[in-house]
């Protein structure tokens, strides 16, 4: 395999500058090899490289805040102290062995996902719980703050290191480094599924550098698939994936290929770098819905229903009571002085009231800040022909002519809809959710759709942290039922989180 291209002299870090003054440069732990090398076999070494940054920050984190923690807090009394400086270092030796043991440092979850974040709270746990009882059986009270502090506060540490780790590998692969290359197998609309998925989520990695079609789909050797070269058809997969230096196969949605096929190709990429990705057919069912269960020896793909009721519903509606009542509390003088910008600008009312569907079909008054003129629900009719093709029930113009000055402001960093706290305070909205709908819209929902329904809308969701007023409408209805069909607590927390920053950056808001 051909060596990979090193960085010019432009990179972060200059290394071209640095050999020219003789010192040899600190690769980085995501920029240091490109993540697209050239095709002929051979393992990406930035991975490896990765992982080794993850585990040596993790434990110079922990090793660190250690230190720091017995240095500051106890220094000067060591000499007479020193059940604090073992039992902090029995708390770190025990947070460091958890991170293997709970496979923190997997290569299959650094940078992608939730699952890394999971495991590193899990070794958190588990060492703040095997301490604990290390120091109840040996009646040692020195161990109480690091139970209860120190050794959550490291493992609270390590995430955020991982986490800015994450943002610089997210920053390398948005200029296309570090990623994996991919060949993509199945029908011509599959690949290209598949390839504008990878497209719109450049953090996960994908570049899809090839693909092999049925019969190359009779479209001739030179033949392509959105800049996709198809290189073969399903009869070369094999033989294509193992030598061409590929990292990923995808199998999509391919006629003839059944388990056999599917079985006979991952024997044929034993013994080479590869890893086989096989769509199950369930695209908008994922994460703790789909299970792996043996009947006999055969691997069975389970499907449990969604998880809309019970003790996590319950916990849910509480955390929105509570999170809604403490940002109106703190929030309580940015709305007195949007109330006064409204007011001033036309002298019309400060809110704006609109009937939507809630849950099961019930309907709502859903309050915003009023960001139109006072008569926009009459000047609508004749804006109708400028709507565009594919929003479908929906009513969204770019440049909508009854916006105010002060309301265009709000609408772009979503201030308007901090009065639907309201609505979650009340218990007909939800902090997260499918986007609230007119009974119009509603009225033309077909049973897809209506899915939406099972679940209370929310001020924000999938289709906020994902494009917003950009998305069509079939995008936007996949989005929700996603979020339906998906439902956890820690795919709320997940959206809150990106909320923070498509909110900042006003992406798709107008």
């Amino acid at each position: 395999m051909a060596t990979p291209a090193r960085a010019d002299d432009s990179e972060r870090g200059h290394p071209g500058a640095a050999r020219r003054n003789g010192t040899r440069p600190r690769p980085s732990p995501v920029e240091s090899v490109p993540g697209r090398p050239p095709l002929g076999g051979g393992e990406l070494r930035w991975p490896v490289l990765l992982r080794r940054w993850v585990i040596a920050g993790d434990i110079a984190v922990i090793v660190v805040l250690t230190v720091a923690a017995v240095v500051v807090g106890w220094g000067d009394h060591l000499p007479s102290n020193r059940a604090q400086l073992v039992c902090g270092a029995i708390g770190a030796a025990l947070l460091i062995l958890a991170l293997p043991l709970a496979r923190a440092w997997d290569p299959t979850v650094l940078g992608t996902g939730s699952a890394e974040f999971r495991r590193v709270s899990n070794a958190t746990v588990g060492a703040t719980v095997t301490l604990a009882l290390g120091g109840l059986i040996l009646l040692v009270s020195s161990v109480r703050i690091w139970v209860f502090v120190l050794v959550p506060l490291s493992g609270l540490a390590v995430a955020a290191n991982r986490y800015l780790l994450r943002k610089q590998l997210h920053r390398a692969r948005a200029r296309g480094r570090c990623t994996f290359p991919v060949l993509a197998v199945g029908k011509v609309e599959a690949v290209a599924d598949l390839i504008i998925r990878s497209r719109r989520d450049p953090h996960f990695g994908w570049h899809i550098v090839g693909a092999c079609t049925p019969t190359q789909s009779g479209m001739g050797e030179s033949s392509a698939i959105l800049g996709v070269d198809v290189v073969g058809d399903l009869d070369s997969v094999g033989a294509i994936a193992a030598h061409g230096g590929y990292s990923v196969v995808a199998v999509t949605k391919t006629p003839g290929w059944g388990p056999g096929r599917l079985q006979k190709l991952a024997w044929e990429l034993e013994g080479t770098d590869a890893e086989l990705v096989v769509d199950p057919g369930l695209m908008e069912v994922a994460g703790p819905r789909l299970h792996i269960v043996p009947m006999d020896g055969m691997p069975v793909l389970r499907l449990s229903r969604p998880r809309l009721t019970g003790l996590a519903r319950v916990l849910k509606v509480g955390m929105d009571r509570i999170v809604a009542a403490l940002l109106l509390v703190v929030t309580a003088p940015v709305f007195a002085a949007i109330a006064v910008a409204i007011a001033l600008e036309d002298r019309g009312p400060v809110f704006y009231r609109q009937e939507r569907v809630g849950a099961r079909g019930a309907t709502f008054r859903m309050i915003k800040f009023r960001s139109m003129v006072v008569d926009a629900d009459a000047r609508r009719a004749g804006l109708e022909q400028r709507n565009a093709i594919d929003r479908g029930p929906l009513f969204k113009l770019t440049h909508d002519p009854r916006v105010t000055r002060t309301g265009a402001t709000l609408r772009r960093y979503s201030i308007d809809e901090l009065p639907q706290l309201l609505n979650v305070l009340s218990g007909s909205m939800s902090l997260v959710g499918p986007r609230p709908p007119l009974p119009a819209e509603v009225a033309t929902y077909a049973d897809d759709a209506r899915r939406r329904l099972l679940v209370r809308p929310g001020m924000t969701g999938l289709w906020q942290v994902s494009g917003r007023s950009d998305l069509s409408w079939e995008e936007s209805v996949k989005l929700d039922l996603r979020y339906v069909e998906n439902w956890s607590m820690a795919l709320d927390l997940t959206i809150l989180w990106k909320t923070v920053g498509a909110v900042l950056t006003g992406r798709g808001a107008y």
